[in-house]
C-alpha cells in the first residue's frame, strides 16, 4: 500500500488524543471539600479537589466515585452525581476535564493519601483559598455563574 503524498496533497494531522480528569465538588452546604497536595511534583502546597485520571474501560461517573473513595473515603451512588461543567484544559497536550456536584454520600470524608495530601479542607466557593490550582479556579468560577463549558490556557 502506497502511502506516499502526491504533490499538491496536503497531510492531515494526527488525530488529537485527550486524558480525561474527574474533579469532585463534595459539597456541605455551601462548602467544598478541598486538599492541599504535597509530594506530587505539580502544584504542591496549593489547595486542588478530589480528582484523578479517567482509566480505560470507566465512565467518568465510575472514575468520578473511584477516585472519591481512594483519595477521601467516601462511597457515592451513581445517582447522586451531578453533572456540573467540563473544561478543554491545554496542559500537558490538552485534557478534558469533567467537574461534578456531590451532596449525598456515605461515610465521613477522611484523607486516605496522606503522602500526596497534607491535609483536607471545607471552604466556601465565596472565599477560596489564595492557592488554588488555576484552571480549578476558572472553573468553579464558571460554575458559579451556571457556565457548563470553559477553554483554559489555548
Amino acid at each position: 500500500m502506497d502511502t506516499a503524498i502526491e504533490p499538491g496533497q496536503v497531510a492531515k494531522p494526527p488525530r488529537h488524543k485527550v486524558t480525561g480528569d474527574v474533579h469532585l465538588l463534595l459539597c456541605r452546604g455551601d462548602r467544598v471539600l478541598f486538599g492541599q497536595r504535597q509530594n506530587t511534583g505539580y502544584e504542591d502546597g496549593a489547595w486542588h479537589l478530589p480528582s484523578g485520571h479517567l482509566e480505560a474501560g470507566e465512565s467518568v461517573v465510575e472514575a468520578l466515585i473511584r477516585e472519591a473513595d481512594e483519595e477521601v473515603g467516601v462511597r457515592i451512588m451513581p445517582e447522586d452525581v451531578q453533572f456540573a461543567h467540563i473544561m478543554h484544559n491545554s496542559s500537558s497536550g490538552g485534557r478534558m476535564a469533567f467537574f461534578f456536584v456531590v451532596d449525598e454520600w456515605e461515610q465521613d470524608p477522611v484523607n486516605r493519601e496522606p503522602d500526596k495530601c497534607s491535609g483536607l479542607e471545607w471552604f466556601s466557593l465565596n472565599s477560596l483559598p489564595e492557592h488554588l490550582i488555576a484552571y480549578c479556579r476558572t472553573a468553579l468560577e464558571q460554575i458559579d455563574v451556571g457556565e457548563q463549558f470553559s477553554v483554559f490556557g489555548w
